[in-house]
């Protein structure tokens, strides 16, 4: 029976630690659905952005941003 998940070992930098503290805190949701969400949403936007699309944000205020993933 094949599996359905790899296990992999990674070392987050402070601020990205931090970050997921935060993100678990406010969402519920574990550390294991965070980062799972994080590379599905890197992913779709590397996707996007290969084949020209463009990203973008738009804030409370109305104003729209583009986001340029580096």
């Amino acid at each position: 029976m094949a599996t359905t998940h790899e296990r992999i070992t990674v070392s987050l930098i402070k601020k990205t630690s931090d970050d997921l503290d935060k993100l678990t805190a406010s969402t519920g949701l574990s550390k294991t659905d965070l980062v799972n969400r994080a590379v599905q949403l890197y992913a779709f936007a590397d996707e996007e952005a290969r084949s020209g699309g463009t990203l973008a944000v738009q804030r409370g205020d109305g104003d729209l941003y583009k986001v340029k993933l580096i």
